[in-house]
């Protein structure tokens, strides 16, 4: 099974309009999942947000998402009705997704932050063998021996304070492989593969 991973969209509807094409007919990905911050920052939030809703995506609310932008009022209620915390199964694998790190919405996990022994004690609590976050905008896969975190980094391509990876990846449940490709680049130009 593959599953499209994608995060910090930040308001960027063009951007995620391709990553989905892509994800949809490129890498036909069996599911797409979202770790969070949908708005906050781009030019078309209420966009993206009713993209997201049409497409019934698993997404979680992200930092962003908890602040109050202007947005329509289906869409607001839609942001405020969005979990902290996702839990799915596919392939004897549970996938626990959260938007920063389990817990915080507001603090994320680093490469240099995180041992293999911090890894598996927190895929063991969780009682799961992939991690999903997103928040720092920072690409991000290793595998322990109990699974492996993901983050996919942000996909939003606009010009702004905050660095963004424009990145999106795409999840290989039965090699536990990840995948990460650049929407600035020609579809299936791989930019990171473990």
């Amino acid at each position: 099974m593959d599953i499209g991973v994608i995060s910090d969209i930040h308001g960027d509807y063009a951007a995620l309009q391709i990553a989905l094409e892509r994800l949809d007919n490129f890498h036909r990905a069996d599911i797409i999942v979202c770790a969070g911050d949908l708005v906050g920052r781009g030019p078309q939030p209420d966009s993206v947000v009713e993209l997201i809703r049409k497409r019934n995506i698993p997404t979680v609310r992200g930092n962003h998402d908890d602040w109050n932008y202007t947005l329509d009022p289906e869409n607001k209620d839609y942001l405020k009705s969005l979990p902290l915390e996702w839990r799915g199964s596919y392939e004897n694998h549970t996938i626990f997704m959260c938007h920063g790190k389990p817990g915080n919405n507001l603090w994320g996990l680093y490469r240099d932050h995180i041992s293999a022994t911090l890894l598996n004690m927190m895929l063991s609590s969780l009682n799961a063998t992939v991690l999903v976050t997103g928040h720092t905008h920072v690409p991000l896969f290793m595998k322990v021996d109990r699974g492996c975190v993901i983050n996919p980094g942000s996909i939003y391509t606009f010009h702004n304070v905050r660095a963004t990876s424009h990145t999106y990846g795409v999840l290989r449940l039965s090699e536990m492989s990840f995948e990460l490709y650049d929407l600035t680049e020609s579809v299936g130009e791989r930019v990171f593969i473990a």
